[in-house]
């Protein structure tokens, strides 16, 4: 098991909070982004399988993609191959310091063939992509209108949660 540092989770937060305090645009839900970082925290807390802990990133990460190129588009500022760079940054910025830091890599962390945090972060990320387009497809449907309170943070946060039951209770045997 690995354990963090006190001045670790310390400097994790602060960075956070300057990332996202300053956002005045809420394109893609910063309470869900929220939400995603503390699962994040809850699962490492518990020592919870990297399987687990992984989908929250993706999902963070993605988030945090969705909401970069909205509030791009909200600003007007676009430039050629914006959504790829947003992604790039953001992925690379999470994955190198993880390969780096032999979180990633490791020939005993697998599932399926496969690095279970690798796998998980693409997994967890997919199923943002999903909710986003979810939540979009059921306003159109009701014209323009939300079926229900929060139904944007709802969605995508119920979603990871299964997606970390079935992955908890797969990895557990």
């Amino acid at each position: 098991m690995r354990k963090i540092d006190k001045k670790t989770i310390f400097y994790s937060v602060i960075s956070f909070l300057i990332i996202t305090i300053p956002a005045k645009a809420l394109a893609f839900c910063p309470v869900c982004s929220v939400t995603l970082v503390a699962g994040l925290g809850i699962s490492e807390y518990y020592h919870i399988d990297d399987t687990v802990s992984g989908l929250w990133i993706g999902a963070l990460t993605m988030s945090m993609v969705i909401w970069t190129v909205n509030w791009l588009d909200k600003k007007s500022i676009k430039f050629m191959f914006r959504k790829i760079f947003v992604l790039l940054f953001y992925y690379l910025s999470i994955l190198i310091p993880l390969y780096l830091y032999h979180f990633i890599g490791k020939g005993f962390n697998k599932i399926w063939g496969m690095d279970k945090l690798t796998l998980s972060i693409t997994i967890g990320s997919i199923i943002i992509i999903i909710s986003y387009y979810f939540h979009n497809y059921l306003r159109a449907k009701n014209n323009n209108k939300v079926y229900f309170p929060f139904q944007k943070t709802i969605i995508p946060v119920s979603l990871i949660i299964i997606a970390s039951l079935i992955f908890y209770y797969v990895t557990k045997r």
